[in-house]
């Protein structure tokens, strides 16, 4: 063992960090220790790890999400400056979606019928989709889609393939800080496409689904979360049964559009109730 590593308690002591997230580092790779005992199991940690954990504490401070810490940390020079930028100047969009959606909230704990979200329906054809799926939290939720979009637009240009669609997600279950999902990514193809790794192929269901459409300043948790409620009051109002979970349309141009270009759909799947006729 060498002198100068320290035991995990005492890690602990030096960044106020507790073992519990210590650990959980170590198990996410953020914070492996130099030496670990293979008969006891003891973790001890060098001067290198110390210094790595104050800078660990000091970005989840202010709120990042820990698939975004470890490229940071891995960075060069100002790159890590640059990275640290670009999770703040989304931390302030987020913001300010939050803010936009404090009137929508006002309005449902009052009980008035909020007009924030306008809701149309469309009927969408079935379609073979290429999908990745996983459970994930809301706060990585953002990377996770970024990360499986990737991966499924290079299965498809590997398979001489194209998308016949836009990119969507399909969130089978709530997605926030407590609940994970999953979420299903999904690529829509016309080509002929194997699946690969955990990268599947299904067919898409035809369906009728009610949608509003959402403006880049609309990007954010919140907004979104409000979207999708607004959709299904809408269908609960007018007695439709919602037919497959909750999804997002992501248009081509979400990563370059201004602030109130259109490039993201919410849609529920529904059918109509009893006596009610197509919008």
């Amino acid at each position: 063992m060498h002198e100068d590593v320290i035991t995990i308690g005492e890690l602990a002591a030096r960044t106020r960090l507790s073992l519990k997230a210590l650990r959980l580092y170590g198990e996410r790779g953020l914070l492996p220790p130099a030496e670990v005992d293979p008969r006891t199991g003891y973790r001890r940690y060098g001067p290198a790890q110390v210094e790595r954990a104050r800078r660990i504490a000091l970005l989840r401070g202010i709120g990042m999400p820990l698939a975004r810490i470890a490229p940071l940390l891995d960075a060069e020079g100002e790159e890590s400056v640059r990275l640290l930028a670009a999770y703040w100047r989304e931390q302030e969009r987020t913001h300010t979606a939050r803010r936009s959606t404090v009137g929508y909230v006002k309005d449902v704990l009052t009980g008035r019928n909020p007009t924030m979200y306008e809701i149309h329906e469309r009927d969408v054809p079935a379609q073979k989709v290429l999908f990745v799926q996983r459970h994930v939290t809301g706060a990585d939720l953002p990377h996770y889609l970024a990360e499986a979009g990737q991966q499924l637009l290079d299965h498809l240009r590997q398979a001489d393939a194209c998308l016949s669609g836009p990119i969507f997600a399909v969130f089978h279950g709530l997605v926030d800080e407590d609940s994970d999902g999953p979420v299903e990514v999904c690529a829509p193809t016309g080509n002929a496409v194997e699946p690969g790794g955990r990268i599947g192929v299904r067919i898409e269901a035809a369906h009728r689904e009610a949608y509003t459409a959402l403006t880049k300043r609309h990007e954010g948790y919140a907004a979104m979360a409000a979207a999708h409620d607004a959709v299904g009051a809408w269908l609960a109002e007018r007695g439709h049964a919602r037919s497959a979970s909750n999804r997002e349309v992501y248009h081509p141009n979400w990563a370059t559009a201004g602030p109130e270009e259109h490039v993201v759909d919410v849609a529920v799947p529904f059918r109509p109730g009893p006596g009610t006729q197509p919008g």
